[in-house]
């Protein structure tokens, strides 16, 4: 199907719902239903594509009601949501700086001892959990009682005591994490959010708020910790509209009940937690800046982002930044930005990507470095000064991702980072994994063990080598590592396995092996070499049970685009239906 065909068909869904007082969510629901089911599209059961609507058809109808066929938002997101046109150009914007960028660069080690901090990300625990459900459920998450086959005593692939790969995992992992972390002794701790299972099409207030009890308690004892924003923080999911959108459709109970678990985290009262889900805070008796901004407004499935224009500074969150990293150079503190979205991963939209990368380059000599999750797996991303020469002389930042807890992806997981106390530079990092299968008793749970450091695994490949434990891994170094990675392929793939912590690797070389490569160098998604659409694939087998692909294991949180990327896939049916709903279109 044209992409002109598909775009007509969302603006014909608006323009039939234009009246307030419909069944906004049915009728969207019926729309769909009368081009293409879920089950025709092979993307989820009924229940939880009429959930999803139900919960983001609102959303959806606000953004679409005024989408322009031609304009940047609909390219935009009929490249991002559909992947059937290609990214248009980045608009420019003019970001200003209060002063110039100096000649200042990257402070040397301090040579003194390393501290510790530990980065953990994407727990997602499932407080409803079942030990003996059914693991190979038909829904995106497994181990609930969803149908009576799916209830402990009659599943066929029974889930275990401590989590099972197609699930998130039960509260008595967290618990067993949460303890194996305290006993390393982290200085502090970072959280990159997204703390509510993956039941989008069944959350609520009520849900996500219990969510954020449990968890945020147990991160308590840690200490000090210092969490971010996750797209599943909220209910609906993804959904965090800027304050153009009317207040009616703003989660700010989500962002009070964060701010107030935050603030019991930190030591000291962190700035503009209410406003958009962002603050900044100075670790106590240090020069360390923590900013932990909101990434979500920037994500591509948040469907506020789609305004007719698109804004180009979402809740002047960008403005913010450059104030706090203005703040941080002034003073001369380091920084450290944490957030839940990668600058430059798939799921961020590319305008915004490029405007991060902008400020993210002029305050590099500040920024130590940054952190993420998101992504589920184990990965790490570069900025640059130039894209067209992306050298390890050119390379200006590095993003560490860190893989989830929940085992969608691979083995459950965490990072300890080894930190120089005086530049907050990353020295090391360690990754430690457990086995969820490895015990069947609940009074024994599963080890934590180291399962690689990065320095062990990629300075002694470097030339010269880095394995020096107070010699900070660079941007550069970074570069470097992938550079060896094109030389030799078994570096390449070593990488790759760790990506999933060797769970369901996936054959990737050629053409695979150099993109991977490419996005690792892609801190300005523009440049990361993955194509329009989702860089995922979600199906179901012929046994009614999902089918997960490697990059995104279960992308539960892109359920709606999905239902549309279904639409505009189906072909003829969608091709018929965009026919009879074009005179609508046309009104509009």
């Amino acid at each position: 199907m044209r992409p002109a065909f598909f775009l007509a068909a969302l603006a014909s869904l608006a323009s039939t719902h234009a009246n307030p007082e419909a069944d906004l969510a049915g009728s969207i629901w019926d729309d769909f239903k009368g081009a293409v089911t879920c089950a025709g599209c092979e993307i989820e059961d009924d229940d939880v594509c009429e959930g999803a609507i139900k919960e983001e058809g609102a959303a959806v109808y606000y953004a679409l009601k005024n989408l322009k066929v031609g304009s940047h938002t609909s390219k935009t997101f009929c490249s991002s949501i559909a992947g059937l046109c290609d990214y248009p150009d980045v608009r420019p914007y003019n970001l200003t700086f209060p002063v110039a960028k100096s000649s200042v660069t990257r402070p040397p080690p301090s040579g003194q001892s390393p501290i510790r901090v530990a980065h953990i990300s994407d727990t997602h625990v499932d407080l409803q959990y079942t030990p003996g459900a059914n693991a190979q459920c038909t829904k995106p998450i497994c181990c609930r009682s969803f149908t009576p086959e799916d209830a402990p005593g009659n599943a066929s692939s029974p889930c275990g005591l401590w989590g099972d790969h197609h699930c998130d995992p039960p509260l008595r992992l967290e618990d067993s994490m949460m303890d194996a972390i305290a006993a390393l002794n982290p200085t502090f701790s970072i959280y990159t959010g997204d703390v509510p299972p993956h039941d989008i099409w069944l959350v609520n207030q009520s849900s996500v708020l219990q969510s954020f009890n449990s968890t945020y308690s147990n991160l308590g004892k840690l200490g000090v910790v210092y969490a971010a924003l996750g797209n599943h923080d909220a209910a609906p999911v993804n959904l965090f509209p800027s304050d153009k959108v009317p207040p009616s459709h703003n989660p700010q109970w989500a962002y009070d009940a964060l701010a107030s678990d935050w603030s019991n985290l930190v030591e000291g009262s962190p700035s503009s937690t209410t406003k958009h889900g962002s603050y900044s805070i100075i670790h106590p008796n240090s020069n360390l800046r923590i900013i932990s901004y909101n990434s979500v407004f920037y994500y591509k499935y948040n469907f506020y982002a789609f305004q007719e224009p698109m804004e180009y500074d979402p809740d002047n969150q960008l403005h913010w930044l450059i104030s706090e990293l203005q703040a941080a150079e002034t003073a001369g503190q380091r920084v450290w930005m944490i957030a839940h979205i990668p600058t430059g991963n798939t799921d961020t939209l590319h305008d915004y990507s490029h405007y991060l990368d902008q400020i993210i380059n002029r305050y590099s000599a500040s920024i130590a470095a940054l952190f993420f999750g998101h992504t589920h797996t184990d990965l790490f991303q570069i900025s640059y000064t130039n894209y067209t020469a992306r050298t390890a002389d050119s390379a200006t930042a590095i993003g560490y991702v860190t893989p989830s807890m929940t085992p969608d992806s691979g083995a459950p997981a965490f990072r300890i980072y080894d930190i120089d106390p005086v530049t907050f530079a990353v020295l090391d990092y360690t990754v430690y994994t457990a086995d969820i299968n490895s015990t069947d008793s609940p009074n024994t749970p599963p080890k934590w063990v180291k399962y690689y450091s990065a320095k062990e695994a990629y300075g002694s490949l470097l030339t010269p080598p880095v394995t020096d434990p107070n010699v900070e891994m660079t941007p550069s170094f970074w570069h470097k590592v992938t550079a060896q990675m094109e030389k030799d392929d078994s570096v390449f793939q070593a990488w790759w396995s760790r990506t999933t912590r060797g769970y369901n690797v996936t054959e990737c070389t050629g053409e695979c092996a150099k993109n991977k490569i490419c996005s690792l160098r892609g801190g300005d998604a523009q440049f990361n070499c993955e194509g329009p659409g989702t860089p995922f694939s979600i199906t179901k087998r012929s046994d009614g049970v999902n089918e997960v692909h490697v990059e995104r294991p279960f992308c539960e949180d892109a359920v709606l685009a999905r239902i549309v990327g279904g639409l505009a896939r189906k072909g003829v049916d969608a091709e018929k239906f965009v026919r009879e709903k074009a005179k609508l279109y046309e009104k509009a």
